[in-house]
């Protein structure tokens, strides 16, 4: 990091510059009282800061003085601030950022620091226009002083925060890895790891695999930026307290949600389809498969390869593909290949094909007609249609098709045929 600027200010006149050493030295004789008052606002002002114990604030105290110090050291002086002379400030960031607290609050401390000291600095001046003009050349040298020493504390505060962050994305890829290959953590920091995520060896768990495909911000899929913005979407808080293992690897994003007390797999799933409409309004749009629920680590191998298998029921568009919301009907129809479709007679695929244009009045009665346990007059309440609105659909259905609705076998094959249709991934999302 290059020297700051030198804080001094051009030459000034003899009585500009002894008025100027009057206030610097008034001051200097009651920086304790001001280094007391910066800590006092510093409290009031920064949340993080008022929650934290007397031995923090001692050292918070003895950063501004030392800051206070140097400052009007270099003022009097005009002398240039070198990176070494400011070692203790970066010690601090460090020590606050491995403390957990956002940058944006130890500026907020460099902020007040600067506002309290400008503050006794117009005290100290006095009222007299030589006074007030002596305390005017020191604005210029007291924000470069300030802007240097924050922008040196903040590049510590980042290059400790990437470290954290390498090292955290390490961990968790490890976690997972013992995860996927049926093991829980038994000791060490891997066991911490999973247990900060609630995860135990026989913890419910489900699987949720993510991958791009499409991004309209970048137009780039090759980018890590999808994935870790993805990561960051799933890892926020849901329906449930605690947080959730989310990994970044091999071009697909993988979590491992835990099924707490209190909730089951429904509440993973929609949580997942939240994330993964937000994102699509946002400009990502993603691919996600959801596994049934693994109870343990010993099953989580199977859960992970549900979700992947699940991927394969997305469409193209992108969707979710929850496998706890699908009955083995739904899923072995979602899964047929082109030989089944072929095996669909060709009146049932032209009716279909042809109600879908006409906006699936006809699917919908058949559904409806099945739901209702062949119960055409409740079929028609449900579906808010006068019952023999419903009867006439039927009948429609049995003259195309040569399949009558009423009839156990002719109703299942209609059913099928509408499940397969349906997870062809023309339109449907597979949710």
């Amino acid at each position: 990091m290059s020297r700051g600027p030198a804080p001094g200010a051009p030459a000034l006149s003899d009585p500009l510059s002894r008025e100027r050493h009057r206030i610097l030295h008034a001051v200097q004789d009651r920086l304790e009282e001001v280094a007391k008052t910066a800590v006092a606002v510093m409290r009031t002002e920064i949340p993080s800061y008022a929650l934290q114990d007397e031995r923090f604030f001692d050292d918070v105290r003895d950063q501004v003085l030392t800051h206070y110090r140097m400052q009007l050291a270099a003022l009097a002086g005009g002398r240039d601030i070198a990176p070494e002379d400011l070692v203790f400030s970066r010690a601090a960031a460090m020590r606050r950022a491995r403390a957990g607290f956002a940058l944006e609050d130890w500026i907020s401390a460099f902020r007040v620091g600067r506002q309290v000291l400008w503050d006794v600095l117009l005290d100290c001046a006095g009222t007299s226009a030589e006074a007030q003009q002596a305390a005017l050349s020191l604005v210029t040298p007291l924000m470069r002083y300030v802007d240097f020493a924050s922008t040196h504390a903040a590049q510590a505060y980042v290059e400790y925060q990437q470290h954290v962050v390498a090292d955290a994305d390490r961990e968790r890829r490890d976690l997972l890895d013992q995860l996927l290959a049926g093991a829980a953590p038994a000791r060490g920091p891997l066991l911490a790891a999973a247990q900060a995520y609630g995860i135990g060896p026989h913890s419910p768990m489900m699987a949720v695999v993510a991958v791009c495909v499409d991004d309209t911000r970048t137009g780039d899929l090759t980018s890590a930026e999808h994935g870790y913005a993805t990561s960051a979407s799933i890892g926020i808080a849901g329906p449930w307290a605690g947080r959730t293992l989310v990994v970044v690897r091999h071009g697909e994003v993988v979590a491992v949600p835990v099924v707490r007390t209190g909730m089951d797999a429904e509440d993973i799933c929609s949580h997942f389809e939240a994330v993964q409409r937000r994102l699509a309004r946002e400009g990502t749009m993603l691919s996600m498969g959801i596994s049934t629920v693994a109870e343990g680590a010993g099953e989580l191998p199977r859960a992970y390869e549900e979700a992947r298998a699940a991927l394969d029921l997305v469409p193209s568009g992108g969707g979710v593909a929850a496998l706890p919301r699908l009955s083995p009907f739904d899923y072995l129809a979602l899964r047929a290949d082109d030989l089944a479709r072929q095996l669909v007679d060709p009146r049932v695929r032209a009716l279909l094909e042809d109600d879908r244009r006409r906006g699936d009045t006809l699917a919908a009665t058949v559904r409806a007609f099945a739901e209702a346990d062949l119960n055409l007059r409740l079929a028609a309440d449900r579906l808010r249609i006068h019952h023999n609105t419903a009867h006439y659909r039927l009948r429609r259905i049995e003259e195309r098709t040569g399949r009558n609705p009423r009839r156990i076998a002719d109703l299942l094959e209609l059913l099928v045929a509408l499940a397969i249709r349906d997870g062809a991934g023309e339109g449907g999302n597979h949710q």
